[in-house]
């Protein structure tokens, strides 16, 4: 990733009620009334992302863009990236062949349906895929995932084919073509914001996130140069006034580094893939 010394990947997964109706799956009108408050978020960052000059990556499930297909317009015309982010945010692995190839195509289908857009990334819900996923996603000509946690300031090719037991060493498969722009937990704004029963169970300070964010933003520029920091967040989560203070004041320390640049995953993604051709990549494997 050769012209920038480092570069930030500020990304934004606008889940709206599907995360609550996919992945939570409940029946309560007040906890899927959480979810409302992404659409009443996404202009106050987009208000934010535009004032710094930020380019940045929206994965956006169908079930949301029929819902908010206004303001997943507006995200569009800012000029940012909208990433395939699965039908209702649901796990993929709860289906067969054929309804993962049917979620793929629907939201396919409502991404273009409202914005004209037909998204080269994905983002799985919640982070997770079944085995099938990859294949899947290399058939509907995706060009990069943004759900694997196998790297953390570089970018890679995904394998497909993986087995593993309890009883038999792991058993890696085929490199593949599809590039990886790598995620992790603690660089997600939900685990550590979010209160949900079950899974999430503490909400941290902003500044306590600020730490871990810089931590890791400070590490990678110093020795991954050409490296990307991938941060996840989402306008239901950081919309709130006093994480929206932090977003601004983490922008403004990433900005005040020298060759930082901050880019959509889709950019970072393609332009690694041209410094690192598959080809070169399977012959040193």
């Amino acid at each position: 990733m050769a012209s920038n010394k480092f570069s930030v990947c500020l990304t934004f997964d606008f889940d709206a009620m599907s995360a609550w109706v996919g992945t939570v799956k409940t029946q309560n009108p007040s906890m899927i009334s959480r979810g409302e408050f992404g659409a009443v978020a996404v202009p106050r960052i987009l208000d934010i992302l535009k004032r710094h000059r930020v380019l940045s990556s929206f994965a956006i499930p169908g079930h949301t863009a029929y819902a908010y297909p206004d303001l997943v317009k507006m995200i569009r015309d800012g000029g940012h990236e909208i990433v395939h982010h699965g039908w209702v945010h649901e796990n993929p692995a709860d289906f067969d062949e054929a309804g993962e190839r049917n979620i793929l195509e629907r939201g396919f289908t409502a991404l273009h349906q409202t914005a004209g857009v037909r998204p080269v990334g994905y983002r799985s819900p919640a982070w997770d895929v079944s085995k099938r996923t990859i294949g899947l996603l290399r058939e509907f000509g995706i060009e990069y995932d943004s759900s694997f946690h196998g790297n953390d300031f570089s970018p890679y090719y995904l394998r497909d084919g993986d087995s593993w037991s309890l009883d038999e060493p792991y058993v890696f498969g085929h490199t593949t073509d599809l590039v990886e722009v790598p995620i992790a937990w603690h660089l997600d704004d939900f685990p550590h914001m979010e209160f949900v029963p079950g899974f999430s169970t503490s909400i941290k300070a902003p500044s306590e996130v600020e730490e871990i964010w810089r931590g890791d933003f400070d590490w990678g520029y110093e020795n991954v140069p050409g490296g990307m920091l991938d941060i996840t967040m989402h306008p239901q989560v950081m919309g709130r006034g006093h994480r929206l203070l932090m977003l601004e004041r983490l922008i403004r320390y990433f900005a005040g580094h020298d060759g930082v640049a901050f880019e959509t995953l889709g950019a970072v993604a393609s332009r690694w893939k041209v410094s690192n051709p598959p080809v070169t990549v399977r012959a040193a494997r």
